[in-house]
């Protein structure tokens, strides 16, 4: 059964984003993190993509193995000289599943459930997810995906842009799930890529500088579906203009429920949030 959706876009009404799937509230860009959002009613997932030295699509935020929360495969702290070693770009993937990334707890969110867990395949993230929603009669979420990609990070910490967005749309159309995916992305170059060789897929322009909307939009060939600024940078001029423009305007990361009460009055089009669980209460 698929969400209420606007017409023009086909993404949902009032878009609620689950950050790294339920950062907050279990481990970040993992199984259980998709699946506690899922249960908590988000209409999309947000999600960081990677990809192994083998060519697998995984979940990850960073570029590496991160000593602050996740740990060596013996349950052991990373230690701080070997913080930036483990380059996922530069580990197959089985090398990368070994690690565990549930178990330590993360001052910055003390709510998190700890679980012993993994980087995950974004296939199985998406076989996961659809698993559950078909088991519990849920209605279909969206995935925002984002290419974690800098230009000085081709070759070293990912693939060149074409090869990424490449890898991540081999999985999607194998899922077959294109119609609910949104690729987001801080790199203008993996989004030119998308809508050059795969113009029907959502795109979502990532923002947290200063230099407003008009110079960031300029920075793409062509108008994206979303335009996404870091939530302390949206006016009431940047609703009105994103809504002359037809771009659904959806802020992350809002993590504070007067902040997202605040927003929505301001005529934001979705919010993303650590805490999907404050969705309840909008």
């Amino acid at each position: 059964m698929a969400k209420s959706t606007s017409s023009d876009t086909g993404v949902p009404a009032f878009d609620t984003q689950g950050h790294r799937g339920a950062r907050g509230l279990a481990p970040e860009n993992s199984l259980p993190a998709m699946l506690k959002a899922v249960e908590l009613g988000v209409t999309t997932l947000e999600m960081d993509a990677h990809i192994s030295r083998d060519g697998q699509v995984l979940l990850s935020h960073e570029p590496f193995i991160n000593a602050e929360h996740e740990l060596l495969a013996t349950g052991e702290d990373i230690p701080k000289q070997d913080a930036a070693k483990y380059i996922l770009y530069q580990l197959p993937y089985n090398h990368i599943k070994a690690f565990d990334t549930g178990s330590k707890f993360y001052a910055k969110f003390p709510k998190q459930q700890l679980q012993k867990t993994y980087k995950p395949l974004l296939s199985e993230v998406i076989d996961s997810v659809q698993q559950y929603i078909h088991q519990h009669q849920l209605q279909q979420v969206f995935y925002n995906i984002e290419t974690k990609s800098a230009p000085d990070g081709d070759g070293k910490y990912h693939p060149a842009p074409e090869e990424f967005v490449d890898l991540i749309m081999a999985v999607i159309k194998e899922k077959d799930i294109l119609p609910y995916v949104i690729i987001q992305s801080f790199d203008p170059r993996t989004l030119e890529v998308l809508h050059s060789k795969y113009p029907a897929v959502k795109t979502a322009l990532l923002v947290e500088n200063m230099h407003g909307l008009d110079k960031n939009l300029a920075r793409l060939s062509f108008t994206p579906t979303i335009y996404s600024p870091y939530y302390k940078l949206v006016t009431p001029a940047m609703v009105a203009a994103t809504q002359r423009l037809g771009i659904k305007l959806i802020p992350w990361t809002v993590n504070d429920l007067q902040d997202m009460k605040r927003l929505k009055t301001m005529g934001v089009d979705g919010i993303i949030s650590d805490y999907p669980n404050l969705f309840q209460e909008l």
